[in-house]
Formats: structure tokens, sequence, C-alpha cells
């Protein structure tokens, strides 16, 4: 039986397609622990980015509530000054009530206008961590097409 040199000069035998075999194992097995290490690391970020995300919002939620808490304490105070507008408007005719319901429509007009911007930021703010789903999707899509 002759030995076939192949294209690199080296000369084909079973022994040396076993020894491949070998380093292909190898080489796979290389493979996979890399992919495996990869994809920790890319769900360690996406928690990462996650945690960054809901902070964020939750500060926004924080702020917004500040808001809504300073609106809430002022509508408090215009009922306070409204209800005393009613009573000095039964108890008198003329000027004390009058300066009284002055004084609640000005601390309602305030209390609006904080319960106002408080919900817009409200609205604005979102727990959902967009950023990280959209990027979770894009590793899917990317492994997707490295099967392919």
């Amino acid at each position: 039986m002759k030995e076939r040199s192949n294209i690199n000069g080296s000369f084909d035998d079973p022994g040396n397609a076993r020894a491949s075999s070998k380093s292909e194992d190898r080489t796979f097995s290389r493979l996979v622990q890399g992919i495996v290490n990869h994809l920790t690391e890319i769900v360690r970020s996406e928690l990462r980015l996650a945690q960054t995300e809901l902070r964020r919002d939750l500060t926004q939620v924080v702020k917004a509530s500040v808001f809504i808490g300073v609106g809430a304490l002022a509508a408090l105070y215009a009922l306070g000054f409204i209800l005393l507008a009613a009573v000095y408007g039964l108890a008198t005719v003329m000027d004390p009530w009058l300066s009284a319901l002055i004084v609640g429509v000005g601390v309602a007009i305030v209390a609006v206008i904080f319960l106002q911007i408080g919900r817009t930021r409200i609205k604005r703010a979102s727990l959902k961590p967009d950023e990280t789903i959209q990027s979770l999707q894009e590793n899917i899509t990317w492994m997707k097409k490295q099967k392919e």
C-alpha cells in the first residue's frame, strides 16, 4: 500500500486523522467555552444595564412624586382657604371673606400647576427597561444569524 502525498506534502495515514480529530475536539471545546463565557458576560452586562435603567427611572418617579406631594399640600391649603372664605362669607357680607377667597383661589392655581407638572413627569417616566429589552432582542437576533 502506497502512502499518498496531499497538497501540503504530508502523507495521509489513519493515525494522523485521529490526531487532527483530537485537536478539532479541543478547538470545539474551546469554542463552546468561549461562547459560554461570552454569554455569561452578555447576561451580566444586560443586568447592569437593567439596574442602571431602573435606578434612573425610579429617580424620575421620586422627583415627580415631590411635585405631586407639594401640589397635594397646596391643594389642602387651598381647600382650607376656600372653606375659611365660606365661613367669612356667612359671617359677614364683605371684606374678610373676599380676601380669603382671593388667597384660596391663588393657592388653588399654584396647586393645579404643581399637580400638572408632577403628572406630566410621571407619564414620561417608564419603569420598563426599554434599552435592556432592545439590547436582548438584538443579541437574540445576532445569535440566530450565527446559527445560519
